[in-house]
């Protein structure tokens, strides 16, 4: 899993299989500092985040096993919206 920020939204009217009415989000990896951490995803999202949002992103089969098959091309998925986090030893100014 990774931290990452939600930064847009993905349309596709055509879609494989099981992917029907199903939301795509662009997700920007960070790290605990909120700063850029890696590549964009795009992950599935079925619990409403929306842009500008702190979300948790699981990837491969962790992902793909919440769709209850195998054969659902996801290997990302928005797991859940950061409503707070604390590193110990990190005081407000680092963080």
């Amino acid at each position: 899993m990774f931290l990452g920020k939600v930064i847009g939204s993905v349309w596709a009217t055509q879609k494989e299989s099981g992917m029907e009415n199903l939301k795509l989000m662009v997700v920007q990896p960070i790290d605990w500092r909120g700063l850029e951490n890696g590549q964009t995803v795009i992950a599935a999202d079925r619990i409403g985040a929306g842009i500008g949002e702190q979300v948790i992103v699981s990837r491969g089969t962790p992902a793909r096993i919440l769709f209850g098959s195998n054969s659902v091309p996801i290997d990302a998925a928005i797991v859940g919206i950061v409503d707070s986090f604390e590193v110990p030893g990190v005081s407000e100014e680092e963080g």
